[in-house]
């Protein structure tokens, strides 16, 4: 039985030893130099922390060092907490506080908040400490232990932490395995950052098939004709690519001079695929298979698929669940009928723990099944709507404010907070413009939209930037007295379209 994600390590050290497990633009390392790596630095954050179960940060680069990283975190019994040092000071603060790690782990050049915790670097070679691996932590663990936990956009303004188990990570693994059945030594090249929970399919299905991790750099993104030359030039054949990263290449016409040549799978999730560009992909890469995944980084990456075939449709269901997994609409506590749109709900081993440190934030989202009465199953209700359709089910948008936007799911409401603590800010509304992909911010006061803008862009991370910023001498209500934003959208595209 596999109940940790080294497991999965360990029986790729036994039976490839010498097969490129890691590689990124300037390293590469087989699985054995690997396992030696993660059970020398794991062994001696054993003998430096000396507890388990417990927080520990990593300062990410993108680089093969952070999923080693990640991996020694795991040997010693803890669990991992990807921290980007690109986003803004007062944000990585709030992570950090909201974590507590035992330790942060760094690289030359690192900036982190004073005090936040044990610093300690990240080895460039195999340390020389060790434990026996017989007797290390994470053989004595169970498959409830925590892996990961990574931070999402907070209604609150403050970051919430999603705890995920290594059992839901095995399980979310084995059910990809099972649907798609990925080859023996697949080239998964990943654009995800780590941390973003779309980057844990990458990690973790490419050691479970002896696979190697291609870890391409971001501003191969910006660079089209670069990208596809790595890709072919280190053979990728599976990519499981945030949307936004897919359609970039479709507006630029990438495939116009040449292409992927290795690709199979191409899959795509974080937000709606437009169908435009996901005929520019099929088109050029017609033998490849395009798969549509939905799921919150509650759920554990995905619980729900679509094999997409015949013609591209104009909407693309996210279709059905994985196995293991059992996803339904409700419409309060009652199941939603055939064309009825209802809340998208889920239960199964791929949900979280749960909110770190946030037991009424769980209690909330984390309930009892309603629909199971003899005894209690819990269920994630994602917030998210749906329509059930001849057997698929189709994406409907947000029950609240929260949007996914660039790959990520965003609160408005945090937005909205950030922009209130401006001076020369009386009140603001944020209104995600769907045709335009963009989020619209709203706001009464003094303040200039540059002033605003600056003080955003200090604070949240740049895909939570507004695309538009417009200054109201008055907000429209509804008949309850609550700002209207549809509107305050509407208005503000008119007179758009006025100027145009």
């Amino acid at each position: 039985m596999t109940y940790h994600i080294l497991s999965y390590m360990e029986e790729a050290v036994r039976k490839y030893p010498d097969r490129i497990a890691l590689s990124d633009a300037h390293f590469r390392m087989t699985y054995r130099e690997m396992w030696n790596y993660v059970t020398s630095f794991g062994g001696f954050l054993c003998s430096k922390l000396k507890q388990t179960r417990c927080a520990v940060a990593v300062c990410l680069r993108h680089d093969v060092y952070d999923v080693l990283s990640f991996f020694s975190i795991a040997y010693s019994g803890n669990f991992y907490v990807p921290v980007d040092l690109s986003l803004p000071g007062e944000r990585v603060k709030q992570m950090l506080a909201a974590a507590c790690p035992l330790a942060v782990l760094v690289r030359d050049g690192d900036d982190i908040p004073r005090g936040a915790a044990e610093v300690i670097p990240v080895p460039a070679e195999i340390p020389s400490s060790a434990v026996s691996d017989d007797t290390s932590p994470w053989k004595g663990g169970k498959d409830t232990d925590p892996l990961y936990l990574i931070f999402t956009s907070g209604s609150t303004g403050v970051p919430k932490g999603v705890l995920v188990s290594h059992r839901s990570v095995v399980d979310m693994v084995e059910a990809f395995h099972t649907v798609f059945s990925f080859r023996e030594n697949a080239v998964f090249g990943n654009q995800a950052p780590f941390d973003f929970d779309v980057s844990v399919k990458d990690i973790y299905l490419s050691l479970k098939v002896g696979g190697r991790l291609e870890i391409l750099e971001k501003k191969l993104f910006s660079f089209p004709k670069l990208l596809i030359e790595r890709l072919n030039e280190r053979e990728v054949d599976t990519v499981i690519w945030a949307v936004p990263a897919l359609k970039i290449m479709a507006e630029l016409d990438a495939f116009s001079t040449d292409h992927p040549r290795h690709l199979r799978d191409i899959m795509f999730s974080g937000e709606v695929m437009p169908p435009k560009a996901l005929a520019y992909w099929r088109e050029k890469l017609p033998h490849a298979r395009y798969v549509n995944l939905y799921g919150p980084t509650e759920i554990t990456c995905n619980c729900t698929y679509y094999v997409v075939s015949g013609e591209t449709p104009d909407s693309l269901p996210i279709g059905t669940a994985f196995p293991n997994c059992s996803v339904f609409l409700l419409c309060g506590d009652s199941p939603a009928q055939d064309g009825e749109t209802g809340e998208i709900c889920v239960t199964g081993s791929c949900l979280a723990l749960g909110y770190y440190r946030e037991p009424q934030l769980t209690d909330a989202a984390f309930v009892r099944n309603p629909l199971v009465r003899g005894y209690t199953e819990l269920m994630y209700r994602t917030g998210d709507m749906g329509r059930m359709q001849d057997g698929l089910i189709y994406y409907m948008g947000r029950a609240d404010t929260q949007i996914k936007h660039m790959g990520h799911r965003i609160e408005l409401a945090e937005i909205e907070l950030c922009a209130n603590s401006i001076e020369g800010v009386d009140v603001s509304a944020c209104v995600y413009d769907s045709e335009e992909r963009r989020i619209c911010l709203f706001y009464k006061g003094e303040a200039d939209r540059g002033s605003v803008l600056r003080y955003l862009r200090g604070r949240l991370p740049k895909y939570m930037i507004p695309g538009a910023v417009e200054r109201c001498a008055a907000f429209p209500v509804t008949r309850t007295g609550k700002i209207d934003r549809k509107a305050l959208l509407a208005a503000f595209l008119a007179k758009a379209r006025g100027k145009n």
